[in-house]
């Protein structure tokens, strides 16, 4: 008879075991249903950036000065068209960055409009140190432009003030590097000074990120905003930062040594590559999104609900009552509810309260039913609180990024324990032996 009971009760653990992975389907359901939620959010941010600006990559002025080569072929000589990219001694960005949330349908992500200044200074020695006897620069078509990585976000230039003369912006053909551009054209020809110093202001819109280029000798640029959470990012950090409640500061230095490219160079799609992986700033990050927080719920989902079936089956050991695997398989689907419930609240309401409402809506569902099934308020109450124990606990590893794993590993460790210590004295050949109540 100690055999058959046994064999009944491993029998009845494998079945919650399976169970329990049975689960898995559903699960998986609501963990595509997030992915397809998150793309339709990434649409709309496409679909916001798309009219208030995408993410900004600016640089300041450089020199674009067109020039002609003659290369021997097999053929005789020809002559090729190209220009050369020369940038400032010295480059200082400063700006103020004004962020908010714009909203697309239900869906919203974080925009700014910077107010910015530049300035810095050319070396008319970078233009003479240009030559070769088989080139000839063409210093009266030269251009000066201001790489901007969508044009559509401009909201503002002021003038430009270079070597005590003021200049206009206007629309480019050309850019730098996979960087749009505005430009001016120059008559460097007519300059003679040592030094050509600039300064100009403007107001540039994009949408959760703003990069700069260290298109100079010396690159210095200093960032600031009420956004509480910065995160900073590209080829540079900054040097300086001070990150609060009330937003932050950040201040770069980069040198020409630090960067993969000189001083000017004939533009290129592998300049292209280089400007772009030279780029440096900040993004207005949103910690841990709704998509972000429910996929990290949905994968202690099998865990939750293996913990829910112990807890009744030990109710089932422990008090001589019997549960149906039907009966387990739902309170399995009604835990799997949760996920759905909490998806849907939380595009609307935001996570917290999402989670507060789905969690008493199951922890309500399942104590009842289970004190239904077991005959016992008490029981179904028991089992309510330990549930809403585990939500709680389920809660705090979906919100701490940084000790997610640890606080998940000592629950786990915390669980194994405590059902050691409550099944420390249970007979288990004679536990399924007894007639159930």
């Amino acid at each position: 008879m100690a055999i058959n009971a046994l064999q009944s009760s491993t029998a009845k653990v494998l079945g919650i075991g399976f169970l329990a992975l049975l689960m898995l389907i559903p699960l998986a359901q609501v963990q595509g249903l997030i992915g397809e939620r998150s793309e339709l959010r990434f649409h709309a941010i496409a679909s916001i950036a798309q009219s208030w600006g995408r993410e900004q990559h600016l640089g300041g002025p450089v020199l674009a000065i067109p020039k002609r080569t003659r290369v021997q072929t097999n053929t005789g000589w020809s002559t090729f068209d190209s220009a050369e990219i020369v940038l400032p001694d010295t480059l200082n960005i400063h700006g103020s960055l004004a962020p908010e949330l714009r909203s697309y349908g239900i869906y919203s992500a974080p925009v700014y409009t910077a107010e910015l200044k530049i300035s810095g200074r050319f070396l008319a020695a970078d233009l003479k140190a240009l030559g070769g006897s088989e080139t000839k620069y063409l210093f009266d078509r030269a251009e000066l432009l201001l790489p901007v990585g969508d044009v559509r976000g401009i909201r503002r230039v002021g003038a430009l003030h270079l070597a005590g003369t003021e200049y206009t912006f206007g629309p480019s053909e050309s850019g730098v590097g996979n960087a749009n551009a505005i430009a001016i054209p120059l008559d460097l020809s007519k300059l003679d000074s040592d030094e050509l110093p600039f300064e100009l202001d403007m107001t540039l819109a994009g949408t959760q990120s703003l990069q700069l280029l260290p298109l100079a000798r010396r690159t210095e640029a200093a960032l600031n905003s009420a956004w509480p959470d910065p995160s900073f990012d590209g080829a540079f950090l900054p040097a300086e930062r001070h990150v609060g409640a009330q937003g932050f500061d950040a201040r770069w230095q980069v040198l020409d040594l630090n960067r993969s490219f000189g001083q000017h160079w004939q533009q290129d799609s592998q300049r292209s590559q280089d400007l772009k992986s030279a780029g440096f700033g900040v993004n207005l990050y949103e910690p841990a999104s709704v998509y972000q927080q429910n996929e990290r719920a949905g994968k202690y989902g099998v865990l939750f609900i293996a913990l829910t079936f112990v807890a009744f089956f030990l109710f089932e050991v422990l008090k001589k009552l019997r549960v149906h695997p039907v009966q387990y398989l739902l309170v399995g689907l009604a835990l799997t509810t949760f996920y759905v419930v909490l998806l849907a609240l939380s595009e609307q309401v935001g996570f917290a309260w999402a989670y507060i409402a789905a969690a008493a809506s199951v922890v309500a569902l399942v104590g009842g039913y289970a004190s239904a099934v077991l005959r016992a308020w008490r029981a179904g109450a028991v089992l309510g609180g330990v549930i809403a124990l585990v939500y709680a606990l389920l809660y705090g590893l979906v919100v701490s990024e940084q000790y997610s794993l640890l606080m998940g590993a000592v629950a786990l460790l915390g669980v194994v324990a405590a059902l050691m210590y409550l099944t420390r004295k249970v007979d288990w050949y004679a536990a399924t032996a007894a007639k159930p109540a």
